[in-house]
Protein backbone atom coordinates (compact mmCIF):
# COMPACT_ATOMS: atom_id res chain seq x y z
CA UNK A 1 0.00 0.00 0.00
CA UNK A 2 2.86 2.41 0.82
CA UNK A 3 4.43 1.78 -2.58
CA UNK A 4 1.14 2.51 -4.36
CA UNK A 5 0.70 5.69 -2.34
CA UNK A 6 4.25 6.78 -3.19
CA UNK A 7 3.64 6.17 -6.88
CA UNK A 8 0.48 8.28 -6.72
CA UNK A 9 2.27 11.15 -4.98
CA UNK A 10 5.21 10.96 -7.38
CA UNK A 11 2.70 11.22 -10.23
CA UNK A 12 1.39 14.51 -8.82
CA UNK A 13 -1.31 13.27 -6.47
CA UNK A 14 -2.40 14.52 -3.07
CA UNK A 15 -2.41 12.24 -0.05
CA UNK A 16 -3.10 11.97 3.65
CA UNK A 17 -0.35 10.45 5.78
CA UNK A 18 -0.12 9.56 9.48
CA UNK A 19 2.63 11.30 11.44
CA UNK A 20 3.80 11.65 15.02
CA UNK A 21 1.59 14.76 15.30
CA UNK A 22 -1.68 13.72 13.67
CA UNK A 23 -2.48 13.09 10.02
CA UNK A 24 -1.16 15.53 7.40
CA UNK A 25 -1.80 16.38 3.77
CA UNK A 26 1.27 15.45 1.71
CA UNK A 27 2.38 15.91 -1.89
CA UNK A 28 5.58 15.86 -3.92
CA UNK A 29 7.94 18.79 -4.28
CA UNK A 30 6.98 19.01 -7.96
CA UNK A 31 3.26 18.50 -7.34
CA UNK A 32 2.17 22.05 -8.13
CA UNK A 33 -1.38 20.95 -9.04
CA UNK A 34 -1.69 19.09 -5.72
CA UNK A 35 -0.35 22.17 -3.95
CA UNK A 36 -3.00 24.33 -5.59
CA UNK A 37 -5.66 21.84 -4.48
CA UNK A 38 -4.37 22.20 -0.92
CA UNK A 39 -4.61 25.98 -1.12
CA UNK A 40 -8.19 25.70 -2.35
CA UNK A 41 -9.20 23.04 0.18
CA UNK A 42 -7.81 24.99 3.09
CA UNK A 43 -8.49 28.43 1.58
CA UNK A 44 -4.85 29.49 1.93
CA UNK A 45 -3.22 32.42 0.22
CA UNK A 46 -0.02 32.14 -1.82
CA UNK A 47 2.14 33.19 1.13
CA UNK A 48 1.06 30.42 3.46
CA UNK A 49 4.13 28.35 4.45
CA UNK A 50 4.26 24.60 4.01
CA UNK A 51 6.53 22.14 5.80
CA UNK A 52 9.09 19.91 4.13
CA UNK A 53 9.00 16.30 5.36
CA UNK A 54 12.50 14.82 5.24
CA UNK A 55 13.83 11.33 5.86
CA UNK A 56 16.96 12.57 7.60
CA UNK A 57 19.09 15.58 8.51
CA UNK A 58 21.01 14.89 5.30
CA UNK A 59 17.81 15.49 3.32
CA UNK A 60 17.13 18.64 5.32
CA UNK A 61 20.60 20.01 4.59
CA UNK A 62 19.90 19.85 0.84
CA UNK A 63 17.06 22.34 1.14
CA UNK A 64 18.05 24.44 4.15
CA UNK A 65 21.22 26.01 5.48
CA UNK A 66 22.18 24.53 8.84
CA UNK A 67 24.58 26.37 11.10
CA UNK A 68 26.15 24.59 14.07
CA UNK A 69 23.36 25.38 16.53
CA UNK A 70 20.62 24.32 14.12
CA UNK A 71 22.45 21.11 13.25
CA UNK A 72 22.82 20.23 16.94
CA UNK A 73 19.11 20.83 17.57
CA UNK A 74 18.06 18.75 14.57
CA UNK A 75 20.36 15.95 15.62
CA UNK A 76 18.99 15.99 19.18
CA UNK A 77 15.27 16.44 18.41
CA UNK A 78 14.86 14.56 15.11
CA UNK A 79 13.06 12.47 14.22
CA UNK A 80 10.17 13.86 16.21
CA UNK A 81 7.17 16.21 16.31
CA UNK A 82 9.27 19.35 15.88
CA UNK A 83 9.22 21.81 12.97
CA UNK A 84 12.42 23.79 12.41
CA UNK A 85 12.28 27.12 10.59
CA UNK A 86 15.52 27.37 8.64
CA UNK A 87 17.03 29.58 5.94
CA UNK A 88 16.21 28.03 2.57
CA UNK A 89 18.99 26.84 0.27
CA UNK A 90 19.25 27.40 -3.46
CA UNK A 91 17.86 23.91 -4.17
CA UNK A 92 14.41 24.83 -2.90
CA UNK A 93 11.96 26.05 -5.56
CA UNK A 94 11.37 29.80 -5.25
CA UNK A 95 7.63 29.34 -4.80
CA UNK A 96 8.33 27.61 -1.46
CA UNK A 97 10.71 30.16 0.00
CA UNK A 98 8.60 32.00 2.53
CA UNK A 99 9.26 35.64 3.27
CA UNK A 100 6.04 36.55 5.04
CA UNK A 101 7.58 36.49 8.54
CA UNK A 102 10.72 38.40 7.64
CA UNK A 103 12.82 39.51 4.70
CA UNK A 104 14.76 36.26 4.95
CA UNK A 105 13.70 33.33 2.80
CA UNK A 106 13.03 30.35 5.01
CA UNK A 107 11.35 26.95 5.09
CA UNK A 108 9.79 24.76 7.76
CA UNK A 109 11.44 21.34 7.94
CA UNK A 110 10.81 18.28 10.01
CA UNK A 111 11.74 14.62 10.17
CA UNK A 112 8.61 12.78 11.36
CA UNK A 113 8.97 9.96 13.88
CA UNK A 114 6.28 7.66 12.50
CA UNK A 115 7.03 4.37 10.71
CA UNK A 116 4.40 4.88 8.00
CA UNK A 117 5.51 8.45 7.24
CA UNK A 118 9.14 7.36 7.06
CA UNK A 119 8.25 4.37 4.88
CA UNK A 120 6.33 6.67 2.53
CA UNK A 121 9.28 9.06 2.29
CA UNK A 122 11.59 6.15 1.56
CA UNK A 123 9.27 4.75 -1.10
CA UNK A 124 8.95 8.19 -2.72
CA UNK A 125 12.72 8.53 -2.72
CA UNK A 126 12.41 12.25 -2.06
CA UNK A 127 11.14 14.83 0.40
CA UNK A 128 7.43 15.66 0.57
CA UNK A 129 5.57 18.87 1.26
CA UNK A 130 2.97 18.82 4.02
CA UNK A 131 0.44 20.83 5.95
CA UNK A 132 -1.94 20.13 8.81
CA UNK A 133 -5.45 18.80 8.29
CA UNK A 134 -7.34 21.92 9.19
CA UNK A 135 -10.55 22.87 7.43
CA UNK A 136 -11.34 26.56 6.85
CA UNK A 137 -12.75 28.06 10.03
CA UNK A 138 -11.41 25.25 12.22
CA UNK A 139 -9.24 26.38 15.12
CA UNK A 140 -6.07 24.61 16.26
CA UNK A 141 -7.81 22.58 18.99
CA UNK A 142 -10.45 21.30 16.58
CA UNK A 143 -7.75 20.46 14.02
CA UNK A 144 -5.90 18.45 16.64
CA UNK A 145 -9.06 16.58 17.64
CA UNK A 146 -10.05 15.71 14.09
CA UNK A 147 -6.54 15.14 12.80
CA UNK A 148 -5.39 12.10 14.76
CA UNK A 149 -8.20 9.52 14.41
CA UNK A 150 -8.23 7.75 11.04
CA UNK A 151 -12.02 7.31 10.86
CA UNK A 152 -12.63 11.01 11.43
CA UNK A 153 -9.88 11.94 8.97
CA UNK A 154 -11.35 9.65 6.32
CA UNK A 155 -14.84 11.10 6.82
CA UNK A 156 -13.57 14.66 6.42
CA UNK A 157 -10.83 14.32 3.81
CA UNK A 158 -10.95 11.08 1.81
CA UNK A 159 -13.24 12.60 -0.83
CA UNK A 160 -10.72 15.40 -1.46
CA UNK A 161 -7.47 13.42 -1.85
CA UNK A 162 -6.12 10.70 -4.10
CA UNK A 163 -4.77 8.36 -1.43
CA UNK A 164 -4.83 7.92 2.34
CA UNK A 165 -2.58 5.74 4.47
CA UNK A 166 -4.54 4.52 7.49
CA UNK A 167 -2.53 3.87 10.64
CA UNK A 168 -5.40 4.12 13.10
CA UNK A 169 -4.81 6.51 15.98
CA UNK A 170 -1.89 8.96 15.72
CA UNK A 171 -0.39 11.04 18.51
CA UNK A 172 -2.11 14.43 18.43
CA UNK A 173 -0.42 17.63 17.35
CA UNK A 174 0.55 20.29 16.99
CA UNK A 175 4.30 20.10 16.56
CA UNK A 176 6.66 22.33 18.46
CA UNK A 177 8.21 25.06 16.29
CA UNK A 178 11.80 26.23 16.67
CA UNK A 179 12.93 29.29 14.72
CA UNK A 180 16.55 28.73 13.71
CA UNK A 181 16.76 31.84 11.52
CA UNK A 182 17.38 34.03 14.60
CA UNK A 183 20.83 34.68 16.10
CA UNK A 184 19.85 32.25 18.89
CA UNK A 185 17.27 29.51 18.13
CA UNK A 186 13.93 30.30 19.73
CA UNK A 187 11.03 28.04 20.68
CA UNK A 188 8.06 29.88 19.17
CA UNK A 189 5.44 27.20 19.86
CA UNK A 190 5.45 24.42 22.41
CA UNK A 191 3.72 21.43 20.87
CA UNK A 192 1.71 18.58 22.30
CA UNK A 193 4.99 16.81 23.11
CA UNK A 194 7.05 19.43 24.99
CA UNK A 195 10.66 20.02 23.96
CA UNK A 196 13.58 21.74 25.66
CA UNK A 197 16.03 23.61 23.42
CA UNK A 198 18.47 24.66 26.18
Amino acid sequence: MVERAAARLNAGGLGVCPTDAGYSLVWSLNGTDAEERVRQLRQLDSRHPFTLFCRSISDASRFARLDDSAFRLLRRLSPGPVTFILPASGQLPNRLKQGARSKRRDIGIRVPDHPVALALLEACGEVLLSTTLRSPGMDADEATFSGNESDEVADLWLHAVDVMLDAGHCPPGPTSIIDCTLPTPELVRQGFTPVDID
